[in-house]
């Protein structure tokens, strides 16, 4: 005897990122003030609001979230379950256990409260970075169906083909090689490293010596450098270089040059354009050597012009420990640079 399966319910599924940034200064915010966001989902109007600082009725801190309904309900109630975690935007830490809350809202401002974390254990955690908290709501509606839709179309969900390679970076599962770097131990994937760099084609599937080697010794290059690149291997992304912009410089300087060793001509375009943005007086001594070792033309260009911009800037380059590097490293740019410098001097008598 042939079975069906008729639906008597479906539901409406939405997730949402908030995130405060300047989470110190709105955590002086009075125990009654919130943050508030708008939010569509099922044909209504919510309204998510943030409490970074809210006291509870035992006179504990926490960091609470409401789920306001705007509209008024279709219906006797809208059955409703809100799932809010913390979570780190990098991927770089797992998100926080899940927090359920459930309710049949039956009125216009009727709202579901959720406890996000006590104040004292947010401080503890590692969620609050750069004075910054993101948490993701995920947003469930529940509604009857009383005549089941016909499918009009095959409905194809985005790409998460990202998701996939982060999870295989972090968990290293199925991982054949591992890299040591300056103590640190690093699990990858011999077939994807090789996709993107020409220099791990050659060592793992060409006449070098590493091609069977399951642990690889890197030199001349730091644990945290060598993650930021495995991170863009993966990824084709350098959240790194979002950072500050003093720490954002450092990182470009370092990447570059681990982009240029493993031929990763886009990783290395990326500092290039990183370091081209950020020149000032206590980089461009050191940016310019970086790109006269690596070949880099338009860096190069650039830490010039700045440099003989005015006798003020060169002056305080030529103090910079960077300056004394650049000296033993690259003398021929200082040729260059004092050519230079004579051809502007002529150009401002003229």
């Amino acid at each position: 005897m042939e079975k069906t399966c008729t639906d008597l319910t479906d539901a409406a599924r939405s997730v949402k990122l908030l995130r405060i940034k300047a989470f110190s200064a709105a955590s002086t915010m009075y125990t009654e003030h919130y943050i508030k966001s708008r939010w569509e989902v099922d044909g209504y109007e919510w309204e998510l609001r943030f409490y970074p600082n809210r006291k509870t009725t035992t006179h504990d801190w926490w960091v609470d979230l409401d789920l306001v309904l705007l509209s008024k309900p279709r219906t006797s109630a809208v059955r409703t379950t809100v799932v809010c975690r913390l979570v780190d935007p990098k991927g770089m830490i797992k998100p926080s256990a899940e927090i359920r809350e459930s309710k049949s809202l039956t009125y216009r401002n009727d709202l579901i409260s959720v406890g996000l974390i006590h104040r004292i254990d947010l401080a503890r955690s590692s969620y609050l970075k750069d004075d910054a908290l993101t948490v993701e709501c995920t947003l469930t509606v529940l509604k009857e169906v009383e005549v089941p839709a016909p499918v009009k179309e095959v409905r194809v969900p985005s790409s998460n083909l990202l998701q996939h390679l982060i999870s295989l970076l972090h968990s290293g599962t199925g991982a054949d090689v591992t890299f040591v770097v300056s103590g640190d131990s690093f699990p990858a994937h011999k077939n994807i490293l090789a996709a993107r760099s020409p220099v791990f084609m050659a060592e793992f599937f060409g006449e070098m010596k590493e091609r069977s080697s399951g642990h690889i010794k890197v030199k001349e290059m730091e644990g945290a450098t060598f993650k930021a690149m495995l991170h863009f291997i993966y990824t084709d992304m350098v959240p790194e270089l979002d950072e500050q912009l003093e720490t954002a410089t450092v990182m470009a300087q370092h990447l570059l040059v681990a982009a240029d060793r493993y031929g990763l001509d886009r990783l290395k375009l990326i500092c290039e354009a990183k370091l081209s943005d950020g020149i000032n007086v206590d980089t461009a001594a050191t940016s310019l050597a970086i790109a006269e070792q690596h070949h880099c033309p338009q860096l190069k260009a650039k830490c010039v012009d700045f440099i003989l911009s005015i006798p003020e800037i060169l002056d305080g380059v030529l103090a910079t420990e960077g300056y004394k590097h650049l000296q033993a490293s690259c003398p021929s740019v200082l040729t260059e640079l004092l050519k230079s410098s004579r051809g502007v001097k002529k150009l401002k008598r003229c």
